[in-house]
């Protein structure tokens, strides 16, 4: 897992695909701290280090242990349809 660059000319179905993620992990979580655990690695790379952040420093991507937060500011600001 690595944080991966989103540009502006993304799909509009890898869009919803990344809002529907951070849907499932507020709905799930909130503002908890979660394990990276069985989530999808690769839609969580364009999550991370934006949206998602690490909780533990140093982060070990490798680890399904690894803890992880929703960034509530960023992800308002990223996907607003999401907590509207």
């Amino acid at each position: 897992m690595i944080a991966r660059e989103r540009y502006r000319d993304r799909k509009p179905a890898d869009k919803r695909a990344d809002a529907a993620f951070v849907r499932a992990i507020w709905e799930c979580f909130g503002e908890e701290p979660f394990e990276r655990g069985n989530l999808d690695a690769g839609r969580l790379s364009w999550l991370l280090g934006r949206e998602v952040k690490a909780v533990d420093t140093p982060f070990d991507a490798t680890s399904y242990e690894a803890l992880l937060v929703l960034d509530l500011e960023v992800a308002r600001e990223s996907f607003p349809e999401v907590f509207s």
